[in-house]
Protein backbone atom coordinates (compact mmCIF):
# COMPACT_ATOMS: atom_id res chain seq x y z
CA UNK A 1 0.00 0.00 0.00
CA UNK A 2 1.29 3.78 -0.49
CA UNK A 3 -0.02 6.70 1.57
CA UNK A 4 -2.97 7.51 -0.04
CA UNK A 5 -4.23 4.00 0.13
CA UNK A 6 -3.94 3.84 3.60
CA UNK A 7 -5.32 7.15 4.27
CA UNK A 8 -8.31 5.87 2.13
CA UNK A 9 -8.35 2.73 4.48
CA UNK A 10 -8.94 4.60 7.70
CA UNK A 11 -11.46 5.95 6.61
CA UNK A 12 -13.48 2.79 6.70
CA UNK A 13 -11.42 0.24 9.31
CA UNK A 14 -9.21 1.07 12.09
CA UNK A 15 -7.34 -2.49 12.03
CA UNK A 16 -3.83 -3.24 11.29
CA UNK A 17 -1.44 -6.37 11.94
CA UNK A 18 2.14 -6.03 13.16
CA UNK A 19 4.23 -9.19 13.15
CA UNK A 20 7.21 -9.50 15.44
CA UNK A 21 10.22 -12.15 14.22
CA UNK A 22 13.60 -12.44 15.35
CA UNK A 23 16.94 -13.44 12.92
CA UNK A 24 18.89 -16.25 15.08
CA UNK A 25 19.68 -19.75 14.21
CA UNK A 26 17.12 -22.73 12.84
CA UNK A 27 19.35 -25.53 12.69
CA UNK A 28 19.53 -26.56 8.87
CA UNK A 29 16.62 -23.89 8.12
CA UNK A 30 17.14 -19.83 7.33
CA UNK A 31 18.02 -17.66 10.41
CA UNK A 32 15.09 -15.83 9.07
CA UNK A 33 12.69 -18.07 10.17
CA UNK A 34 10.51 -16.61 13.33
CA UNK A 35 10.27 -13.81 10.52
CA UNK A 36 9.33 -15.80 7.28
CA UNK A 37 6.35 -17.50 9.42
CA UNK A 38 4.60 -14.83 11.37
CA UNK A 39 4.32 -12.51 8.45
CA UNK A 40 3.43 -15.32 6.18
CA UNK A 41 0.40 -16.15 8.96
CA UNK A 42 -0.61 -12.52 9.02
CA UNK A 43 -0.46 -11.97 5.25
CA UNK A 44 -2.61 -14.72 5.09
CA UNK A 45 -5.35 -14.26 7.44
CA UNK A 46 -5.21 -10.27 7.31
CA UNK A 47 -5.37 -9.52 3.77
CA UNK A 48 -8.28 -11.09 2.43
CA UNK A 49 -9.53 -8.90 4.32
CA UNK A 50 -8.19 -5.97 3.30
CA UNK A 51 -6.26 -5.17 6.51
CA UNK A 52 -2.91 -4.06 6.31
CA UNK A 53 0.06 -6.02 7.15
CA UNK A 54 3.25 -4.14 8.58
CA UNK A 55 6.51 -5.31 7.38
CA UNK A 56 7.73 -7.54 10.57
CA UNK A 57 9.99 -6.70 13.12
CA UNK A 58 13.22 -8.30 11.73
CA UNK A 59 15.12 -8.44 15.33
CA UNK A 60 13.92 -9.51 18.44
CA UNK A 61 15.65 -10.63 21.68
CA UNK A 62 17.55 -13.83 21.58
CA UNK A 63 20.92 -13.64 23.81
CA UNK A 64 20.94 -17.17 24.21
CA UNK A 65 21.51 -17.63 20.81
CA UNK A 66 24.05 -15.76 20.74
CA UNK A 67 27.02 -18.07 19.75
CA UNK A 68 25.38 -19.21 16.93
CA UNK A 69 26.89 -16.87 14.20
CA UNK A 70 24.33 -14.50 12.42
CA UNK A 71 21.90 -14.60 15.30
CA UNK A 72 21.33 -11.11 16.16
CA UNK A 73 19.78 -10.10 20.04
CA UNK A 74 17.91 -6.94 21.01
CA UNK A 75 18.03 -6.11 24.80
CA UNK A 76 14.58 -6.69 26.25
CA UNK A 77 14.48 -2.69 26.51
CA UNK A 78 15.66 -2.22 23.39
CA UNK A 79 12.96 -4.28 21.64
CA UNK A 80 10.13 -2.76 23.74
CA UNK A 81 11.25 0.59 22.90
CA UNK A 82 11.10 -0.41 19.07
CA UNK A 83 7.72 -1.62 19.23
CA UNK A 84 6.28 1.22 21.72
CA UNK A 85 7.26 3.49 19.26
CA UNK A 86 6.05 1.48 15.87
CA UNK A 87 2.85 1.49 18.44
CA UNK A 88 2.81 5.56 18.66
CA UNK A 89 3.13 6.10 14.70
CA UNK A 90 0.43 3.32 14.03
CA UNK A 91 -1.58 4.87 16.84
CA UNK A 92 -0.84 8.74 14.96
CA UNK A 93 -1.97 7.49 11.95
CA UNK A 94 -5.56 6.39 12.80
CA UNK A 95 -5.11 2.50 13.71
CA UNK A 96 -7.18 1.57 16.83
CA UNK A 97 -7.18 -2.01 16.76
CA UNK A 98 -4.05 -3.89 16.49
CA UNK A 99 -3.04 -7.38 16.26
CA UNK A 100 0.88 -8.76 16.86
CA UNK A 101 1.19 -11.80 15.34
CA UNK A 102 4.77 -13.25 17.55
CA UNK A 103 7.01 -15.79 16.11
CA UNK A 104 9.97 -15.90 18.55
CA UNK A 105 9.13 -17.17 22.28
CA UNK A 106 12.17 -14.55 23.38
CA UNK A 107 9.61 -11.71 22.28
CA UNK A 108 7.22 -12.40 25.24
CA UNK A 109 7.35 -9.15 26.79
CA UNK A 110 5.80 -7.70 24.65
CA UNK A 111 2.85 -9.12 25.34
CA UNK A 112 2.58 -7.23 29.00
CA UNK A 113 4.24 -4.22 27.64
CA UNK A 114 1.03 -4.50 24.83
CA UNK A 115 -1.26 -4.58 27.57
CA UNK A 116 0.32 -1.50 29.56
CA UNK A 117 0.82 0.60 26.09
CA UNK A 118 -2.83 0.16 25.29
CA UNK A 119 -3.74 1.76 28.78
CA UNK A 120 -1.69 4.53 27.76
CA UNK A 121 -3.63 4.70 24.83
CA UNK A 122 -7.43 5.19 25.29
CA UNK A 123 -9.69 4.20 22.88
CA UNK A 124 -6.64 1.60 21.15
CA UNK A 125 -6.21 -2.26 21.55
CA UNK A 126 -3.79 -4.24 21.33
CA UNK A 127 -3.86 -8.16 20.80
CA UNK A 128 -1.08 -10.06 21.19
CA UNK A 129 -1.02 -13.56 19.30
CA UNK A 130 1.81 -16.03 19.29
CA UNK A 131 1.09 -17.73 16.18
CA UNK A 132 2.72 -21.40 16.83
CA UNK A 133 0.46 -22.32 20.48
CA UNK A 134 -2.78 -21.29 18.98
CA UNK A 135 -4.97 -23.89 20.34
CA UNK A 136 -5.81 -25.88 17.26
CA UNK A 137 -2.44 -25.08 15.81
CA UNK A 138 -0.69 -26.66 18.37
CA UNK A 139 -3.71 -29.51 18.74
CA UNK A 140 -2.35 -30.04 14.62
CA UNK A 141 1.39 -30.31 15.77
CA UNK A 142 0.81 -32.71 18.52
CA UNK A 143 -1.25 -35.18 16.19
CA UNK A 144 0.95 -35.05 13.73
CA UNK A 145 3.94 -35.32 15.47
CA UNK A 146 4.01 -34.62 19.34
CA UNK A 147 7.79 -34.26 19.84
CA UNK A 148 8.48 -31.01 17.62
CA UNK A 149 9.84 -27.32 18.99
CA UNK A 150 12.75 -25.05 17.63
CA UNK A 151 14.19 -26.26 14.48
CA UNK A 152 12.12 -28.94 13.64
CA UNK A 153 9.25 -29.96 11.03
CA UNK A 154 6.71 -27.12 12.63
CA UNK A 155 8.91 -24.72 10.98
CA UNK A 156 9.77 -26.48 7.83
CA UNK A 157 7.87 -25.35 4.73
CA UNK A 158 9.31 -24.39 1.63
CA UNK A 159 10.00 -20.83 2.07
CA UNK A 160 12.57 -21.44 4.85
CA UNK A 161 14.10 -24.04 3.75
CA UNK A 162 17.61 -23.12 1.94
CA UNK A 163 18.25 -24.51 -1.51
CA UNK A 164 21.02 -27.22 -0.92
CA UNK A 165 20.82 -27.65 2.16
CA UNK A 166 20.27 -31.30 3.12
CA UNK A 167 18.22 -31.85 6.41
CA UNK A 168 18.88 -34.91 8.90
CA UNK A 169 16.31 -37.94 8.27
CA UNK A 170 15.96 -38.97 11.80
CA UNK A 171 13.86 -37.79 14.96
CA UNK A 172 15.59 -35.86 17.56
CA UNK A 173 14.61 -36.68 21.03
CA UNK A 174 13.61 -33.26 22.93
CA UNK A 175 15.98 -31.24 24.83
CA UNK A 176 15.57 -30.91 28.61
CA UNK A 177 14.57 -27.22 28.56
CA UNK A 178 14.80 -26.95 32.16
CA UNK A 179 18.45 -27.50 31.11
CA UNK A 180 18.34 -25.27 28.36
CA UNK A 181 16.97 -22.83 30.49
CA UNK A 182 20.02 -22.57 32.86
CA UNK A 183 23.04 -22.98 30.38
CA UNK A 184 24.79 -19.69 28.98
CA UNK A 185 25.15 -19.35 25.32
CA UNK A 186 28.63 -20.95 24.97
CA UNK A 187 27.37 -24.29 26.91
CA UNK A 188 24.27 -24.08 25.41
CA UNK A 189 25.62 -24.38 21.51
CA UNK A 190 27.52 -27.16 22.76
CA UNK A 191 24.08 -28.81 24.31
CA UNK A 192 22.29 -27.95 21.04
CA UNK A 193 24.26 -29.32 18.53
CA UNK A 194 22.91 -28.38 14.95
CA UNK A 195 20.34 -26.18 17.30
CA UNK A 196 17.22 -28.39 16.94
CA UNK A 197 15.35 -28.75 20.25
CA UNK A 198 13.51 -31.92 19.08
CA UNK A 199 11.75 -33.63 16.22
CA UNK A 200 12.56 -34.76 12.93
CA UNK A 201 13.96 -31.62 10.43
CA UNK A 202 13.03 -33.02 7.46
CA UNK A 203 8.68 -31.80 6.63
CA UNK A 204 8.48 -34.82 4.22
CA UNK A 205 8.12 -37.90 6.84
CA UNK A 206 6.13 -41.12 8.11
CA UNK A 207 6.05 -43.12 11.08
CA UNK A 208 8.13 -45.87 10.86
CA UNK A 209 6.05 -49.44 10.49
CA UNK A 210 8.44 -51.18 12.99
CA UNK A 211 9.78 -48.84 15.41
CA UNK A 212 6.75 -46.53 15.45
CA UNK A 213 9.19 -43.50 15.17
CA UNK A 214 8.63 -40.80 12.57
CA UNK A 215 11.48 -40.93 10.26
CA UNK A 216 11.91 -39.21 6.48
CA UNK A 217 10.45 -40.93 3.75
CA UNK A 218 13.45 -40.82 1.80
CA UNK A 219 15.34 -43.46 4.34
CA UNK A 220 13.94 -47.14 4.62
CA UNK A 221 12.38 -48.18 7.39
CA UNK A 222 14.48 -49.56 10.45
Amino acid sequence: MNWMQVEAFLRRDDRAVLPLGSTEQHSHLRLTVDCILPERVAADAAEPLGVPVFPVVPYGVTPYFREFPGSISLRVETHLRVVGDILDGMAHSGFRRILIVNGHGGNGAVQQFALEWAADHPGCRVIFHNWWNAPRTWAKVQAIDPVASHGSWMENFPWTRLPGVSMPGTQRPMVDLARVRALDPVALREYLGDGNFGGCISARMARCSRCGRWRSTRHAPC
